[in-house]
């Protein structure tokens, strides 16, 4: 490199590996998380049900009661789509952060973006099943809001799609015509 030539670093694909990361942790967490959503008295995640019966004696807590919620046939599609989605966006974070790496840049890029945007569906589809079949199948007669691990799942589906436009971009044909 001479005194004249100047490199210019464009760093949208590290960027784009951060988001993916950042997707793979919030799919994560949202994943376990205990609250996706939640009333006075109620309590769904993605594993269970969790319902509070009154108190028997005034002195006493009311007590909570649990049961799986892998009995439902649309819960077990939600959970299997977000799972799939994570395991996708798991391989894509991997293919690029070697990718990154190694150097084979270039290549493996379009590869990646498929994934994330694969996994981009895959969420966006579990992500929507899964208000409209719990507002159709439930007769919760109080006040019921959405809560933040169904947030989470969207924040996640979010940094996917914006990893996977990022790692559409090529920069390397501005670059070369640059030298």
């Amino acid at each position: 490199m001479s005194v004249n030539e100047v490199y210019v670093f464009r760093p949208f694909k590290l960027i784009a590996l951060l988001c993916v990361f950042l997707a793979l942790c919030l799919d994560v967490v949202a994943l376990l998380s205990p609250a996706w959503v939640t009333a006075e008295h109620f309590s769904l995640s993605l594993w269970e049900s969790c319902s509070r019966s009154g108190a028997r004696h005034p002195n006493q807590e009311p007590e909570w009661s649990c049961y799986s919620t892998l009995t439902s046939d649309w819960q077990i599609a939600t959970l299997v789509l977000l799972i799939t989605g994570a395991v996708v966006t798991l391989v894509a974070f991997m293919v690029a952060f070697i990718s990154l790496c190694r150097g084979t840049q270039r290549r493996h890029y379009r590869t990646v973006a498929v994934l994330l945007f694969t996994a981009v569906v895959l969420q966006a589809c579990a992500l929507v099943l899964y208000p409209i079949k719990f507002i159709d199948g439930t007769t919760l007669q109080t006040y019921h809001e959405f809560n933040w691990g169904y947030g989470l799942g969207w924040g996640a589906t979010i940094f996917m799609l914006g990893g996977g436009i990022l790692f559409c971009l090529r920069t390397d044909i501005y670059e070369d015509a640059m030298y």
